[in-house]
């Protein structure tokens, strides 16, 4: 493990001290874009999988499943530092008490705290907080691990595998992948007064959250720019961020490189 101090010469003051503990070909980089996007001062921890492809024990020091990405501030008052696991509660603490340009306002003029008052930004943002998770990475997840299967069973099995892997893309990934991804272009051709991101004209804590599901898919899953061309011109418009290529830079100066999945 290496210990990297990272802080912007124009972040602004903040309360709390924020660690951020970075696991490469992790979903740890989307919260070092959004530290980067609220210019936040943060320490950054960098841990590197076993060549078996798990996460190193070390992390398990820090949070008892030993994932990432994951999150540690100290701050006045605590007795030990408040850690976070879990990238959309990471993403909401952080916005909440750090960014709040990042969350659309809630309700609509007149409807504050009623049934039904929140604007379409808000609901669309409460959604894909929770949708980037609980909907779409559990089917990359799959694809990776059958990507993994087709290239690294042994040989004299691999027609098998291969077989039960071709099944698996047909029967199971290409039409739940092919919903999404119909889905998605849906939303971007709608977004709310005709924004170029999912809630609509402004990047949100929830367009970060998708950056890394949908930038695996153009690898993993079939989206391209003649499929599915609004999709891939947002993935490009969150890619060529800033706060972005900074985030991305700061991982290639201290590792060489960035690799985010595979």
């Amino acid at each position: 493990m290496e210990d990297q101090s990272a802080m912007q010469d124009s972040a602004k003051q903040q309360d709390g001290k924020i660690t951020l503990h970075w696991l490469n070909k992790s979903r740890s980089q989307r919260i070092l874009w959004l530290l980067e996007e609220c210019k936040l001062k943060y320490d950054l921890k960098i841990y590197h999988r076993l060549p078996v492809g798990l996460a190193p024990p070390e992390l398990k020091k820090i949070h008892p499943l030993g994932k990432s990405p994951v999150i540690s501030i100290g701050a006045d008052g605590l007795t030990k530092p408040l850690v976070l696991a879990e990238s959309g509660v990471i993403v909401e603490y952080l916005i909440e008490h750090y960014g709040p340009h990042l969350a659309p306002n809630k309700w609509r003029d007149g409807m504050e705290g009623k049934v039904g008052g929140e604007t379409e930004e808000w609901i669309r943002y409460r959604y894909y907080l929770h949708y980037a998770e609980g909907s779409l990475m559990p089917f990359l997840v799959v694809a990776l691990l059958m990507s993994n299967i087709r290239t690294k069973a042994p040989f004299l099995i691999r027609p098998i595998s291969n077989a039960i892997v071709s099944n698996v893309d047909s029967l199971f990934l290409t039409p739940n992948f092919k919903s999404n991804w119909d889905f998605l272009e849906g939303q971007l051709a709608t977004s709310p007064n005709e924004g170029k991101y999912l809630c609509g004209k402004d990047l949100t804590g929830a367009d970060i959250l998708m950056s890394f599901p949908l930038a695996a898919a153009k690898g993993l899953a079939g989206v391209t720019k003649e499929k599915y061309p609004l999709l891939w011109g947002y993935v490009e418009r969150l890619e060529s961020s800033d706060s972005y290529k900074r985030a991305v830079q700061k991982i290639i100066d201290i590792e060489g490189s960035y690799d985010p999945l595979v």
